[in-house]
C-alpha cells in the first residue's frame, strides 16, 4: 500500500484547507496499526470538519479509497480518519495541546511536508 503518498496528499489537502502544525509521523516500527500518522490542528469546529471532509474527499478521488473507520464527525475539537495504514488526526489547538500526540509517539520519525 501507498500509505505515504496518501499521507503526503492528505497533508497538501490539509494545507489548502489552512490547516496549521501538520506534521507526519513514521510510525511502522513501534505501532502495529498504522505506519504513519498526520496530525492537523484546525481552530474550530467548522474547519475540522471542512479539512476531514477534504481529505475524505481527496483521498477517494485520487487513490479510490474511503477512510475504515471514522470519529469525531459532531466533535467540536477532535476528528480521525482511518485508512489502515494511514491514521489522521485533526484537533483543536486545546485537544492538541492536551493529547500530546507527538511526545506519546516520541519515538516516531517525523516525515519532512517541505515539497508536498
Amino acid at each position: 500500500m501507498r500509505f505515504l503518498s496518501l499521507a503526503r496528499t492528505a497533508a497538501k489537502t490539509a494545507d489548502n484547507k489552512k490547516g496549521e502544525d501538520i506534521r507526519l509521523l513514521n510510525v511502522k516500527k513501534i505501532s502495529t496499526f498504522a505506519e504513519y500518522f498526520l496530525i492537523i490542528t484546525a481552530e474550530s469546529q467548522p474547519q475540522i470538519n471542512a479539512i476531514s471532509e477534504e481529505i475524505k474527499k481527496d483521498l477517494n478521488e485520487r487513490f479510490s479509497l474511503l477512510p475504515l473507520h471514522r470519529e469525531g464527525k459532531y466533535s467540536e475539537s477532535w476528528a480521525v480518519l482511518d485508512y489502515g495504514g494511514l491514521v489522521v488526526h485533526i484537533m483543536s489547538p486545546k485537544t492538541r495541546q492536551f493529547y500530546r500526540i507527538e511526545t506519546l509517539w516520541k519515538e516516531a520519525r517525523q516525515i519532512s511536508l517541505a515539497n508536498t
